[in-house]
């Protein structure tokens, strides 16, 4: 079986509606890459967020017609010029390696990393998490990815427990977990993403009971019966929409004087969310990548 796989050129501004439109027109798989070809280093605070010329890559299956794949796009794109398209058929051995040559080391902070597993660390001596594309549901390309990690390396995590509510690929909590954390507690509503963190935590060869996965019904009854206590750090990087409706339930997981990190909300969004949260939580200023914010709380006693 073969695959199309498509290119196209653009700038930050733009990427994330491509990026729709590529997953509305059926696309297998997607990823945002630099343009230049040099490991990716996601900035400090304070400095220019991503990169300034971004690839996207779409996967289609070679059944697709490609030019009425390209007509399909530039349609649904209009009224605004599709960038240029290269298109290029893969036998499955070329996609590896395309999925290979795409993935490059990352930086977060001064000493956090994410190195696919087949590429050598930049920096041995520091804190690298192995993650490989496929089954995971983070990499720490997206803007809200990238501020919770930064956060992270900030933080001194040493004997720390840790929730990660909505922990998809587990990226978070194997960077706490390398970061020095004592445990940390996965909540998510997909299986797979359960998966995920188990395979990904064997990769980096973390004790798996370091880091326990539930899915929220599972961990709710936990919660009941009191199995769970309340914890130093809880990460939540959902949605805006959640994250306010479960504002009460999340803060009862914190105990007195522990902090939380919210992201996966839109800075149009980020007065609202905050609000939820004020009764038990004081907040620092809250930091801003490409319309995406992180908002710090510590729990009031």
């Amino acid at each position: 079986m073969g695959w199309i796989q498509l290119h196209l050129s653009t700038t930050p501004d733009l990427a994330q509606d491509l990026e729709i439109l590529l997953e509305a027109n059926d696309s297998l798989a997607i990823t945002l890459v630099d343009a230049a070809d040099q490991p990716v280093f996601e900035p400090v605070r304070g400095e220019t967020p991503l990169w300034d010329s971004i690839i996207l890559t779409a996967l289609f299956p070679a059944e697709r017609d490609p030019e009425k794949l390209i007509q399909d796009l530039r349609k649904s794109y209009h009224p605004n010029k599709l960038p240029p398209v290269e298109l290029k058929l893969l036998e499955d051995e070329d996609w590896e390696r395309a999925w290979m040559e795409n993935f490059k080391p990352l930086c977060f902070g001064e000493n956090l990393w994410i190195c696919p597993s087949w590429a050598k660390a930049p920096k041995p001596e520091a804190v690298n998490i192995m993650l490989d594309p496929g089954l995971a549901f983070g990499t720490g390309t997206h803007p809200t990815t990238a501020l919770c990690l930064r956060w992270l390396d900030q933080q001194e995590l040493k004997d720390m427990t840790l929730i990660d509510y909505g922990c998809g690929s587990g990226i978070l909590g194997l960077a706490a977990l390398l970061l020095g954390a004592k445990q940390v507690i996965g909540v998510d509503n997909d299986p797979q993403a359960l998966t995920a963190c188990k395979n990904n935590c064997e990769k980096n060869q973390l004790d798996l009971a370091k880091f326990p996965v539930f899915l929220p019904k599972d961990f709710a009854e936990k919660i009941t019966h009191a199995d769970i206590n309340p914890t130093d750090f809880l990460l939540a990087n959902i949605l805006a929409g959640p994250l306010i409706e479960l504002a009460a339930y999340l803060a009862a997981l914190v105990k007195p004087k522990g902090r939380i990190l919210l992201s996966g909300i839109l800075q149009e969004q980020a007065e609202s969310v905050r609000q939820a949260y004020e009764p038990w939580f004081e907040f620092e200023a809250i930091t801003s990548q490409d319309g995406w914010v992180r908002i710090v709380g510590r729990r009031i006693p």
